[in-house]
């Protein structure tokens, strides 16, 4: 809920529509590997030909496959390009969230506020790089909640806007 100054009600700068905190979501890509060597690489490489920056790769394998989570810089475009380069993706909602560059343990900070308002934590990891800074990735049990506690705990959400880059 916004701030009321007089009659106008004044809503954080993510929703200043007041339809929610759809456009604090950044879409995550999660590319199935086959656990074998090179297969990275080519993830890596068709990325990159088809021109989309990579802000954030966590990888978590088993013995015979790997599940590859990115963040990339055109997502409008990024499931379709995946899938014509041969690659299994699913496409899920997560919160990219800036790290306050004052602060001595912002992840600290973080976890505590999702716990006070019982928000289960799923998985974190960090964005390599952002236009604003340090940030990681953030999966919760309940994002319009988490997003809508963050945003008053002092945290600013990193949206797709501000990730985004056409390449050439």
């Amino acid at each position: 809920m916004g701030i009321v100054h007089g009659m106008e009600q004044v809503l954080p700068p993510d929703t200043a529509s007041g339809a929610g905190f759809e456009v604090t979501r950044v879409r995550q890509f999660t590319v199935f590997l086959e656990n074998r060597v090179g297969r990275l690489l080519a993830l890596l490489r068709a990325l990159d030909e088809g021109s989309q920056k990579l802000y954030a790769c966590a990888i978590e394998e088993s013995a015979d496959a790997a599940l590859v989570r990115l963040i990339l810089s055109d997502p409008d475009n990024a499931k379709a390009y995946l899938k014509s380069q041969g690659f299994s993706v699913s496409v899920t909602e997560v919160l990219c969230v800036q790290m306050p560059p004052k602060q001595s343990n912002p992840l600290q900070l973080l976890c505590t506020a999702l716990l006070a308002a019982e928000i289960s934590l799923h998985y974190t990891y960090p964005l390599m790089t952002t236009p604003l800074g340090p940030g990681v990735v953030v999966y919760t049990d309940d994002s319009t909640l988490a997003a809508q506690l963050l945003i008053k705990k002092g945290f600013r959400l990193i949206s797709e806007g501000d990730l985004y880059v056409k390449r050439d």
